[in-house]
């Protein structure tokens, strides 16, 4: 974090982001990161993480009407850093009162500073007021509650609580340049303490920015959630196979596919800035596809006929399991959303499943815990499609990855088409 005489500026910054966040914009649109920007980067993150209970405790608090929306907004960050507890509470009172003038709202440092002493003054009773709704105490849209109950009624409340969570820092080592073994030892005398939790997964026990990486730029190894890293395993990959990766950027499952396999490899990206990402990543890592940008469905702007024997859609879907790190998607999605990305995910499927060749497979994947995208699409599918076959995940994995410490959330559909 900044030093606290830096703090007034950074609140006031944040406070732009959240109220752009909560007027419909995404928080990737709105911050700014890199060195600096550590301060505003955690207030907006941790503020929406918070999203539900700042705004129930500012309810609490404020004796008036509704405030202008940076205003508002800039209460929200200062509510979470006086939880966070980094600074003296009367520095942070002081620097989110000098924040109004930065935003050019003078006029209402009586109110914020009133405002914030009210809750240090009586923060338990206010706490329990506020905490009264399951929205404010879980942290998510009440549709998004009661949609994960339903889909996953044993696992409901741990999969909410994973999603206000920090993220997990997870490595994918790439084993043509250096053993695991070898690369965690690299790491412990770097003194950034981690562990294997799978075939080429390492979890660092705190998160650091790639450049304190040893051997990142040289391709040791990549960022990639320990869930993601299943899908280059799940797809069953062999040496010398053609195979597509229909939904790629930003590179990271084909990049692990072509770590694993001397395969032909197609990466098709319909978004041509994300898709520019793919080709340098591959180099970093000493790799190479074939990589074009078209909108996967549209099988003549891409396709030469030539059947794939593996096909990886890991399709676009409504990123809840996903969530911590995208903390402004609970805010921003719609249960209206669902059912567009399923039309959308459909599209997809039938799609591929002309490019697959017979006895070929092909996986879906989502890094969603929402049934609507996942079974209900796969059921849908194969009820349609009578030559494919869905069959049992490689090692005994499950369909459903609920997210926790170590990996995120994602699901895995398996398709085989009948030779």
């Amino acid at each position: 974090m900044k030093p606290a005489s830096d703090l007034a500026s950074a609140l006031a910054e944040a406070a732009q982001v959240v109220a752009g966040v909560d007027a419909g914009q995404s928080l990737d649109d709105l911050l700014e990161t890199g060195p600096g920007q550590e301060a505003v980067t955690d207030l907006s993150y941790n503020t929406l993480r918070r999203y539900n209970k700042v705004q129930a405790l500012e309810r609490v608090l404020s004796h008036r009407g509704r405030t202008a929306p940076r205003v508002r907004a800039l209460v929200w960050c200062a509510l979470y850093a006086l939880e966070r507890g980094r600074y003296a509470p009367h520095t942070l009172v002081d620097q989110a009162v000098r924040a109004c003038a930065v935003l050019g709202q003078a006029q209402a440092r009586g109110y914020v500073n009133g405002v914030l002493r009210s809750y240090l003054r009586d923060r338990d009773d206010v706490e329990r007021r506020a905490l009264s709704t399951q929205e404010a105490r879980l942290q998510h849209p009440r549709w998004w509650i009661e949609t994960v109950r339903r889909d996953h009624p044993a696992h409901w409340r741990a999969i909410l609580e994973a999603g206000n969570t920090h993220p997990p820092l997870c490595l994918r080592v790439n084993r043509r340049r250096v053993p695991v073994e070898a690369y965690l030892q690299q790491l412990a005398e770097a003194g950034l303490p981690a562990r294997r939790i799978g075939e080429t997964a390492v979890l660092l026990d705190k998160p650091v920015p790639v450049a304190r990486l040893p051997g990142f730029a040289d391709g040791y190894v990549s960022v990639q959630d320990a869930g993601a890293q299943q899908c280059a395993l799940l797809l069953d990959v062999a040496t010398g196979q053609r195979v597509l990766d229909a939904c790629a950027a930003p590179g990271g499952k084909s990049a692990h596919i072509l770590e694993r396999e001397d395969v032909a490899l197609m990466a098709i990206e319909s978004n041509s800035q994300r898709a520019a990402r793919i080709a340098p990543g591959l180099s970093r890592l000493g790799l190479a596809a074939d990589v074009r940008v078209a909108d996967c469905t549209a099988l003549p702007a891409w396709w030469d006929g030539r059947p794939f024997d593996r096909v990886l859609a890991d399709v676009p879907c409504s990123g809840s399991g996903v969530a911590r790190r995208h903390p402004d998607m609970k805010w921003l999605r719609r249960q209206s959303d669902l059912p567009e990305f399923a039309a959308r995910q459909a599209a997809i499927l039938d799609a591929l499943w002309q490019v697959l060749s017979p006895g070929g497979k092909l996986l879906y994947v989502t890094c969603s815990v929402f049934r609507d995208e996942n079974d209900a699409v796969l059921d849908a599918f194969c009820a349609r499609t009578p030559e494919a076959r869905r069959e049992d995940l490689p090692g005994g994995a499950m369909p459903h990855l609920l997210p926790c410490a170590e990996h995120d959330g994602f699901f895995f559909g398996l398709l085989t088409r009948a030779a």
